[in-house]
């Protein structure tokens, strides 16, 4: 019962604190969807040091420091726990090298409790195979990722919506301050009790065949795939939907139930049955992906590529276990083997990827190193299946060969980075016009029609009657205009400038202003004073003196929705700071998946302000698309303009929400 309670313990800790450092560093670096892949390298990464420092200290139990020794560290990991769990505010921004900058903060915060709390179940496990005469408690493990299973539910329906940032370190310190008193209180025994004499373990060990060359390299591999698909899916899901904790975790939680299963359950698991399955699924995706333009309905993408990963993760995982080692001695090189292709997998989608390729590869590249470990795995087996993995392999290869196609088809420029992966289009439409589109993803972020007639015509969300369209014709009568824009995009709302208008652009992704300089032409066209802030919008307004806009959009999107640090009372108060008397803000607020109109009404109710919500008709002959805009002001004169009052409506409310602050966003209340 100690061991299951202390293994159960820190893995629960273990997971409840990813969504909670990922969340508290997502304002740090604009919200962007590649910060939770990030933090699933530096996770996997500090769960492989755990489990080598596991390893190290298992080889070493007949040394009389190695318990003092570990007890010193979970000290120094509690006092560290502590200085986190009080800490106040964000950390300052990093545009250069947001990957080290990440890494750097975790380390800082909650590297060495991390790393304590991932050594235990290996650890234990250790120790109880000695006490149990070598008989290996792999239930442990399973007990371990049920744990974890728990704390992802727990985080966004109990804890994040009912509990600050603050409040929520707190008490995870305080959980981390009762594992560090429960592994106290029978450590020092354990240690005693569960070490038999050298030699006698030596002699047993010599009875143990030793696992095969095949084996260990399987044992690296297989978490390998099962990691790059983890982390594929969750890029797919977080940049084409919202980077918020509850995204992330319907993946991490699927791939915790297969390691349940196949290391509680795997008997039960019908092999022949999950590789036919699995195949099926690999192929009808594979032929989706060859589709790059095409996309499915949200929710059905979303269930497909989630029982995708939860197929492949479950193979490779049931697959590892059965060539699991027989021998204690080997036990600690297996988990460690384990976590090392896991952090392998993490790094090569969440790291290499974006550095080595200009387009968003890392699905299809899951699909096909899936294919190849399921080939090496039944290589030994019949012909047969040799030969369907082997197919299946050549077909996602050619899949990925397709895709790179389809990503050059009618592509003028394509890059990514940490903030985007980012591609212009230049097509011919339907209406005989050339158009060119920039989008992140599969998400649009700006067109415009090159014909001489339209190419100075703002598009998609940014037509004349949508909100931001009202807030430029008639927030100023015929004078001169200061304007502020969070979000450059194509620089569409340029087209909106006047002579002697003044427009600021703030932009976090240092790709996006030589795209917009160079590929459209609406900052080029505008007859404004056109500059740029680098870096996030909300640090570099923070720095700025007040500059007195008479409008200030918040057009920024991550994935599908405005990053939440945009959204609470402080940034309410800092964007109040820099309006002119009659200010108008304008938040854009068009998306599929969450309704943020409730919660820009407490915004504007919390602020003192009045809100009007406006919602614009698509117009294909134009390119202009339905469009979604709140408008706050105090502008009294501007509200009852008959062309404004007419288009607006008062913005809706909704009981039981609660305003955001930065310590306190969720989403869950206004998902659709």
């Amino acid at each position: 019962m100690l061991y299951g309670g202390a293994v159960f313990l820190a893995a629960f800790l273990l997971f409840l604190v990813e969504p909670m450092a990922g969340k508290q560093l997502l304002p740090t670096f604009g919200g962007s969807a590649a910060v939770w892949l990030t933090c699933l390298v530096f996770f996997q990464t500090a769960l492989l040091a755990g489990y080598a420092y596991a390893h190290w200290l298992a080889r070493r139990s007949q040394q009389r420091w190695q318990m003092p020794l570990h007890m010193s560290l979970l000290v120094l990991a509690a006092i560290s726990t502590v200085v986190w769990a009080l800490r106040s505010g964000q950390p300052s921004q990093a545009v250069m090298h947001p990957v080290g900058m990440i890494f750097r903060l975790l380390l800082l915060s909650i590297g060495l409790p991390f790393l304590l709390l991932g050594s235990t179940g290996p650890l234990l496990q250790a120790w109880l195979a000695r006490l149990e005469r070598g008989r290996i408690p792999y239930r442990l493990f399973a007990l371990s990722n049920l744990a974890s299973l728990l704390a992802l539910a727990l985080y966004p329906t109990i804890l994040e919506p009912h509990l600050t940032l603050r409040t929520q370190r707190i008490a995870w310190g305080c959980g981390f301050a009762c594992f560090a008193a429960l592994f106290a209180v029978f450590g020092w025994g354990v240690s005693k009790a569960t070490v038999e004499p050298v030699e006698i373990e030596e002699k047993r060990a010599e009875n143990e065949p030793p696992a095969s060359l095949r084996s260990r390299l399987l044992w690296l591999l297989l978490p390998m795939v099962a990691a790059m698909q983890l982390s594929a899916v969750t890029s797919y899901l977080t940049a084409n939907l919202a980077a918020i904790p509850l995204l992330w975790i319907l993946p991490l939680a699927a791939y915790l139930i297969t390691l349940i299963l196949a290391f509680e359950y795997a008997r039960f698991v019908p092999r022949p049955v999950l590789t036919r399955l699995l195949a099926v699924m690999l192929a009808g995706l594979a032929y989706m992906l060859a589709k790059a333009d095409v996309s499915l309905p949200v929710g059905v993408a979303i269930a497909f590529f989630l029982i995708e990963m939860f197929l492949a993760c479950l193979y490779c995982h049931v697959e590892a276990y059965a060539i699991r080692p027989r021998a204690a001695k080997e036990l600690t090189i297996f988990y460690l083997m384990f976590a090392a292709g896991g952090a392998i997998g993490s790094f090569l989608i969440g790291i290499a990827s974006p550095l080595l390729f200009s387009s968003n590869y890392d699905v299809a590249i899951s699909f096909f190193a899936t294919a190849l470990a399921a080939l090496l795995v039944v290589w030994p087996e019949n012909w047969s299946q040799r030969a369907l993995w082997a197919a299946g392999a050549a077909m996602l290869l050619y899949v990925l060969v397709l895709l790179h196609a389809a990503y050059r088809r009618d592509t003028l420029f394509a890059t990514r980075n940490f903030y985007a992966s980012l591609r212009v289009k230049q097509t011919y439409d339907p209406n005989q016009h050339w158009v060119r589109t920039l989008s992140n993803g599969t998400i649009q972020h700006g067109t415009q029609i090159f014909t001489p007639a339209l190419m100075k015509t703002p598009t998609t969300y940014y037509a004349e009657d949508s909100g931001i369209g009202l807030a430029m014709r008639y927030c100023c009568s015929e004078r001169a205009r200061n304007v502020g824009i969070v979000g450059l995009g194509a620089g569409t709302i340029a087209a909106y400038g006047r002579p002697g208008d003044r427009m600021r652009f703030y932009e976090i992704n240092p790709a996006v202003q030589p795209i917009a300089q160079h590929l459209f032409t609406y900052l080029r066209d505008s007859a404004a004073q056109i500059s740029f802030a680098e870096g996030d919008a909300r640090a570099s307004l923070a720095r700025e003196a007040p500059q007195h806009f008479d409008v200030l959009v918040i057009d920024a999107f991550s994935g599908d929705a405005i990053p939440l640090h945009l959204l609470t009372g402080e940034a309410l108060a800092i964007y109040k700071r820099h309006l002119a008397p009659g200010g108008i803000l304008a938040f854009h607020i068009s998306n599929q998946h969450v309704d943020l109109e409730p919660a820009i009404y407490l915004l504007a109710q919390a602020a003192g302000m009045q809100a009007r919500t406006v919602h614009s008709r698509a117009d294909d002959e134009r390119g202009e698309f339905s469009a979604t805009w709140v408008l706050l002001t105090n502008n009294g004169a501007f509200l009852t303009l008959p062309a404004v009052a007419e288009r607006t409506r008062t913005t809706e409310q909704r009981a039981g929400l609660h305003l955001w602050t930065d310590d306190y966003s969720t989403l869950l209340a206004l998902l659709h």
